[in-house]
């Protein structure tokens, strides 16, 4: 079939598949089988090289006033466990450069134990990504719940010599989805301060300032809270540089004091924006943290946190070490938010960081929504706007990332060394389709990253029109196809591609494709509107000018009586199709005007 076809799915909920399957060959080798399930040949259980876990019992000492553990001491265990594990890889210290965004999902009362499990997902140049899972433990019931999930970055540093870490080796699927994914989402960190300036450039943030009742609301500076503290050595490393744990614990002291004055309660700490920490402070720096209740939504509030650092003798030379934005809410007896006052801001910046507090709630909410959530609870397409576009390409391109990650795909048949393999779980019947072809990589990406190539290989695509050049790496079009079946009108698509060059060596090139929606571009009465959810190509460099590409698609219902056509050996429009993209590869692997408008990658 054609390559739209592949990616070109219906609307219609997906739905489990039987086994019809299960008796086709594995393309893993039983030693592969063993690393699934996390076994080693020797029976031996497999364990991470880089994991680092800690385990804590909560005491008196560790609890605020509820009886909970404080989230600045959390942090403070969460940093050091991620700290070792980034140690253990780097051989050498490291120090916390970053913390993505954390949601905090159950408390831990005195008594429970801390859980926390670190490991390297991925190391680049001189920086890592490093997982971690916090849950807690009751040892009376020995029941167990999830806290929060973190994502740090630590930077390795010698005094005398510069870093190059050596790479990770992912081994379970696990591992090798985030091996995949983690650069992505370092891509996603790069761009973060660019995409709030965008926001705010190019968007009016509207508030309500004046239709809010006067009566109820609290004046910003009222919440303000200044605190200095002395960096002592049991503050701070071997090297002598502060724990940013350390640090974080501090801020959100600062910050609790300040939500507080705002509800005149006990505030809980919800979440932690996606912060950068700016530069180092050693033992011997007076850290000034200085906080302000920036927004009061109905039953949340964002606080702001600036942390500087100066020497004995230097007041006036302050270094800016990180700045933070925390959410806190105010929990009643059933633990239900409760109603908050509004908070009156300051003239001038006062007012700037009002509005920027509401861009910001936006931004979180796009990252939680678009980014964390599981694919299979999404929906097809996504409603397209400037404001969204970073989070949707890094969902793209993770979620092509992940289905390739996945260990069991199964051999389903092979026509003169076409492969194509299926992949069978709850939600979806997913496809693969393998060959190598004798086209430079780089040459091959280029050429099938322009979908306005793909009707002169790809019979199903009747047209393709470029809607919007999004930027170098990210393109919107709208696709008119075939129907598969006669008596069924044409389909339309409004399709994002994102494409990557590979990160390191052994990685893909990618080209990830997935629906959305464009005011722009309504269903009309003369197609019938299709979707994709997840969608693309990789392509590996195997050298000798030699490529192998590879088609992955999860398909929908609407796309299955197709796909079991082919995989049942009725139909070998598969194979047909792949082998026109072949040869349309390499009649134009020395053209290199095909795609004038992508080139500049």
């Amino acid at each position: 079939m054609i390559m739209k076809s592949f990616e070109h799915q219906t609307e219609e909920p997906r739905k489990s598949f039987n086994s019809m399957f299960s008796g086709r060959l594995s393309r893993k080798s039983a030693s592969s089988a063993d690393d699934r399930d996390g076994t080693m040949a020797d029976g031996e259980e497999y364990r991470n090289p880089t994991e680092v876990q800690m385990s804590q019992l909560v005491l008196p000492c560790h609890t605020n006033h509820r009886g909970e553990l404080s989230v600045g001491q959390l942090l403070k265990w969460i940093d050091t466990t991620a700290c070792l594990s980034a140690e253990r890889h780097a051989g050498c210290p490291c120090v916390t450069a970053s913390m993505d965004d954390i949601y905090f999902e159950h408390t831990i009362s005195v008594g429970q134990v801390v859980n926390i499990k670190a490991k390297v997902n991925r190391a680049f140049n001189s920086s890592m990504e490093v997982g971690i899972q916090v849950a807690s433990e009751d040892l009376c019931s020995e029941k167990q719940w999830s806290v929060c999930k973190a994502l740090a970055t630590f930077v390795a540093h010698r005094e005398l010599s510069k870093v190059k870490l050596k790479q990770t080796t992912p081994r379970t699927e696990e591992e090798k989805t985030e091996h995949s994914v983690a650069a992505e989402r370092r891509r996603m960190r790069l761009v973060y301060a660019d995409t709030i300036k965008d926001l705010l450039a190019n968007f009016t943030i509207k508030d309500d300032l004046e239709s809010r009742d006067c009566s109820n609301m609290v004046p910003a500076e009222k919440t303000r809270v200044e605190s200095v503290e002395l960096v002592l050595p049991p503050h701070a490393n071997h090297q002598g540089n502060t724990f940013g744990g350390q640090i974080m614990a501090w801020m959100e002291n600062v910050a609790t004091i300040a939500a507080s004055r705002l509800c005149r309660g006990h505030p809980t700490l919800k979440a932690i924006e996606m912060f950068h920490f700016r530069g180092p402070s050693q033992v011997g720096d007076r850290l000034v943290l200085k906080a302000i209740v920036n927004n009061a939504f109905k039953h949340s509030m964002e606080v702001g946190v600036c942390v500087e650092a100066y020497r004995q003798g230097d007041e006036h030379q302050r270094r800016h070490i990180n700045s933070a934005f925390m959410t806190f809410v105010v929990l009643d007896a059933d633990d239900q938010p409760q109603t908050l006052p509004w908070i009156r801001p300051q003239p001038g910046d006062g007012e700037r960081r009002y509005r920027e507090a509401s861009a910001r709630k936006k931004i979180r909410l796009d990252r939680k929504y678009i980014v964390s959530c599981k694919q299979s609870e999404m929906p097809l397409s996504v409603p397209w706007d400037p404001s969204n576009q970073v989070y949707l390409s890094y969902n793209n391109v993770s979620s092509l990332k992940m289905l390739v990650a996945k260990d069991n795909w199964t051999l389903s048949s092979e026509i003169n060394q076409v492969r194509l393999y299926i992949l069978e779980d709850d939600k979806f019947l997913s496809f693969h389709v393998e060959m190598v072809v004798h086209v430079e990589a780089a040459q091959a990406f280029q050429l099938l990253s322009d979908l306005r190539q793909r009707p002169e290989w790809d019979k199903h695509y009747r047209s393709v029109e470029l809607v919007q050049q999004v930027d170098e790496d990210d393109v919107i079009y709208h696709v008119i196809s075939s129907t598969l079946h006669s008596d069924a009108k044409p389909q339309d698509f409004v399709i994002l591609a994102s494409r990557r060059r590979p990160c390191d060596h052994g990685d893909p090139y990618v080209i990830a494709l997935r629906s959305v929606t464009l005011p722009t571009h309504r269903e009309t009465p003369d197609y019938k509107r299709g979707e994709t959810l997840c969608s693309g190509f990789c392509l590996w460099d195997e050298g000798d000018q030699l490529t192998k590409v590879s088609y992955y698609n999860q398909a929908t219902t609407g796309f299955l009586n197709y796909l079991t056509t082919n995989v049942a050996g009725l139909s070998s429009e598969f194979y047909t199709t792949f082998k026109a993209c072949e040869q349309f590869l390499l009649n134009n692997r020395s053209n290199n005007d095909l795609a004038p408008s992508l080139q500049p990658l």
